[in-house]
């Protein structure tokens, strides 16, 4: 019987939690011993006893037996490097475990001689999506980068018409048309916006004019990225230069601008530079989804608002956190969906043949199968 462990997430300022009662119900009827260590699930509004009711064990935040027993860690973010070296040998660790270059996390996996599946590498096919973790999330980062943008803004979202006059709607520009860029589409429209978005894929264009936004055409160029894998592919600085001179004027009209553009793995594009910002208006609000990669805009910083000649620049890192409940249970159904086809017969099973495993089995036993992703460039 497999023994699944869901820890509090020690990293600061992160609320959701790898299970919710839901989800325990799953597991436990797939044959597994369950086990949380209490309060894990409190900030995301699950209580301990409601996991209890589900058949969850309850253990105290760090107990070494429940560690060192667990066949299986589900966690949101990684746990810290002592805290992997708890768990016996064998055990295998499912999370979101920023795995681009993370050499601390191949050491201690090969330390502790571990598992790992990192599901920031999950393959982007349609049969991946009900585990698709990156998106579940990007979903609610777009939703709540609109509605902060919103409460942040000195204007209204929709037109209106009163006896005083009628007022214009806020014209929002969205960069990057990806989950949460499209997601971003949809609530700006539905608060009544006129929305505009850039990408730097032609093939977008449908989905965002679907939604009742306007594209704003890439520039006329021969290196015209696309898409691999279902990720954005890195575009060329010639293209991103024409792109950002194209965007200039736009910005100059708009009264928020949300960034989402993002290439895993590589820091993100600077989309939104200090002329830009000159342009726009005082009042104006700017949120970058990317800041935590280094940002599309310019002196975006992570978790803070930064008044910059009357722009408000939002740095939009960790939105998934502000809407806790949802995102976890969100995210917790990604992981079921996940691990379910390994849990046959309430045995753990690994088939590294199926591609979804190979994808985002960065290590096994503590040997590391991704080394172009952990440690790139190691001899």
């Amino acid at each position: 019987m497999p023994r699944l462990l869901i820890p509090v997430e020690a990293t600061p300022g992160e609320t959701r939690v790898s299970a919710t009662p839901e989800t325990v119900k799953t597991f436990v009827s797939l044959g597994c011993n369950v086990c949380l260590e209490r309060g894990a699930g409190t900030p995301a509004g699950y209580l301990d006893a409601a996991y209890a009711d589900q058949g969850a064990d309850l253990v105290s935040p760090g107990d070494a037996d429940a560690w060192s027993g667990a066949d299986v860690l589900l966690c949101v973010q990684t746990p810290s490097s002592d805290a992997l070296g708890r768990l016996r040998r064998g055990a295998l660790v499912v999370g979101l475990l920023e795995p681009y270059a993370n050499e601390a996390l191949s050491a201690a996996l090969e330390r502790g001689g571990l598992s790992a599946m990192a599901l920031e590498l999950l393959p982007r096919i349609s049969r991946a999506q009900a585990a698709d973790a990156l998106s579940s999330q990007a979903n609610i980062a777009g939703y709540k980068s609109v509605l902060l943008a919103s409460g942040a803004l000195d204007r209204y979202f929709p037109m209106l018409m009163t006896a005083a006059g009628t007022v214009q709607p806020a014209k929002v520009v969205i960069l990057g048309a990806g989950v949460a860029g499209l997601q971003a589409v949809a609530t700006a429209r539905r608060l009544g916006a006129v929305v505009y978005v850039s990408d730097i894929r032609p093939a977008v264009k449908e989905q965002v004019e679907s939604l009742g936004a306007r594209f704003i055409d890439p520039p006329e160029m021969d290196d015209k990225p696309a898409e691999s894998g279902g990720y954005a592919k890195q575009a060329s600085d010639a293209f991103l230069a024409a792109q950002r001179q194209q965007l200039s004027d736009q910005l100059a009209e708009a009264d928020v601008a949300i960034c989402t553009a993002q290439v895993p793995g590589r820091r993100a594009p600077r989309l939104i530079s200090e002329d830009m910002l000159d342009r726009m208006r005082p009042g104006a609000v700017v949120v970058d989804l990317a800041v935590a990669q280094g940002g599309n805009c310019a002196d975006t910083v992570p978790g803070r608002t930064v008044d910059r000649n009357g722009v408000k620049l939002i740095g939009g890192n960790d939105l998934p956190c502000t809407v806790a409940n949802h995102a976890s249970a969100l995210y917790a159904r990604n992981l079921v969906a996940l691990l379910k086809p390994t849990l046959a017969d309430g045995v753990l099973t690994l088939d590294t043949e199926d591609e979804l495993i190979a994808g985002c089995l960065v290590a096994q036993d503590g040997g590391i199968r991704r080394g172009d992703v952990l440690t790139p460039g190691a001899k």
